[in-house]
């Protein structure tokens, strides 16, 4: 088929990407033209594992090409799917402004009949705004225009592997002919078909990352009460997590989430429930616990020392999580400006993103080129991403690199075991403290 995809950012990317890989024509549209020229030559502006070989081997075989022209982009196309950014606004809502700007060009360009598809996370009604806007600006009537939703689930770090190996695919639509259409593009993937109305579709997405985002909060809540009891959360979320009704997945304590998804889907749906005059306290509880936890871990770090002032603190990891660049709601933030502002010398490392980085944080954050640099006469250190490189570093090393091998690990990457082998100071995330052979506490 020949496919369209307005917009080349994180979603729209890797959806023409993996549809060019199945051997459907797709034309990737952006406004950039600068971005556009990049990614003529391969050049992805967003770090995803694999995704760059496959850009470059689907551009080689003739199925992928960009464009920053819509009318030569959608000429042709049987499908136009609309993968716009939708930026969360001041009061939590989705700003749909791109979205509109898209039905507009498609209404104004479009030559033949097509199905209009939104991948971009909107808020329930939005299918139905995009063709209004079509309808009221089309220049052509006899033009057949049909719309769907077909919301994504891919995770940053493995959304080339999710796209391939994913649980479900969505299609909601009104009709059965262009639900068919669509479960024909994706055939090849060999992955579940879930046909649904178009409302249900767009309530699917928010219904999923809500639901996620409410098991890492809980998850939070209780790693804070084993805290205080002297329990390990680890072992509680294991234990749980045999439980089939429940499952071990994000069961995991830290320091809460972050990204593009779960931190502005929670506030939009929030925002849709009170649209209709529904309070949904649950998730307001959910985005509250979230924030607060990666205060907790500052007020971990102040209990440790009398002062923060002059001590040199290291963050490990600035991404929201490994395997990504994206510095979006991640936890590095409020950490280093939280850190900045009691007076702490921040030090930071991150393979990947940290240029990304630089736009967010406070000017005075010192960035080094390897974490065993960043850690050199670091007082405390705290792990923030949970990179491999992270997980799998020598803890025992922290003694020739530091004041004091002191290490905050915000996303539990060690085991007791480990950390008492290597002999060091360790705060972790729900679960007892341990205490080297020479600590000092509230040095």
């Amino acid at each position: 088929m020949n496919i369209a995809v307005v917009g080349t950012g994180y979603v729209g990317l890797v959806t023409g990407v993996c549809l060019s890989e199945i051997d459907h024509q797709v034309t990737c549209i952006d406004i950039d033209a600068e971005k556009v020229s990049s990614l003529q030559k391969g050049i992805s502006p967003i770090y995803e594992p694999g995704l760059s070989e496959l850009m470059e081997k689907n551009i080689k075989k003739g199925t992928l090409q960009f464009t920053s022209e819509h009318a030569q982009g959608f000429k042709d196309a049987e499908v136009i799917f609309i993968a716009v950014g939708t930026p969360q606004q001041a009061d939590g809502s989705a700003n749909l402004n791109f979205v509109s700007e898209v039905a507009k060009s498609i209404a104004q360009n479009v030559k033949q009949d097509v199905i209009v598809v939104t991948k971009s996370t909107v808020p329930v009604g939005t299918n139905y705004m995009v063709q209004s806007i079509i309808k009221e600006n089309i220049t052509n009537n006899n033009v057949k225009v049909k719309i769907a939703s077909n919301p994504e689930f891919l995770r940053e770090g493995s959304a080339i592997q999710d796209t391939f190996n994913g649980d479900r695919i969505v299609i909601g639509t009104d009709e059965k002919e262009t639900a068919n259409i669509l479960e024909k593009m994706y055939k090849p993937m060999g992955l579940p078909i879930f046909k649904t109305d178009i409302s249900s579709a767009e309530m699917i997405k928010y219904a999923s990352n809500a639901f996620l985002a409410t098991k890492i909060s809980f998850i939070n809540e209780i790693s804070n009460i084993c805290e205080k009891l002297g329990a390990n959360v680890e072992d509680v979320a294991d234990g749980m997590g045999y439980d089939r009704r429940i499952g071990r997945n994000f069961l995991n304590a830290g320091i809460g989430y972050g990204g593009s998804c779960f931190p502005k889907d929670t506030h939009a749906l929030v925002q849709i429930a009170g649209g209709v005059e529904h309070n949904f306290k649950l998730l307001k509880s959910v985005i509250e616990v979230n924030n607060n936890q990666q205060r907790l871990m500052v007020e971990k770090i102040k209990s440790r020392f009398r002062s923060l002032e002059g001590k040199v603190i290291t963050l490990l990891g600035l991404a929201f999580k490994p395997n990504t660049d994206d510095m979006r709601e991640a936890a590095s933030i409020v950490l280093a400006k939280e850190l900045v502002a009691h007076g702490a010398v921040v030090k930071s490392y991150d393979p990947i993103a940290m240029e990304n980085a630089k736009s967010l944080l406070p000017d005075n954050i010192q960035y080094y080129s390897s974490a065993k640099r960043a850690l050199e006469c670091a007082d405390a250190a705290v792990i923030v991403t949970e990179w491999d490189e992270f997980k799998n570093m020598d803890l025992a090393e922290l003694h020739s690199l530091m004041n004091e091998a002191i290490l905050f690990d915000g996303r539990n990457c060690f085991d007791e075991k480990t950390v008492i082998q290597a002999d060091i100071e360790y705060h972790s995330v729900g679960r007892k403290s341990l205490l080297s052979s020479h600590s000092l506490i509230n040095s």
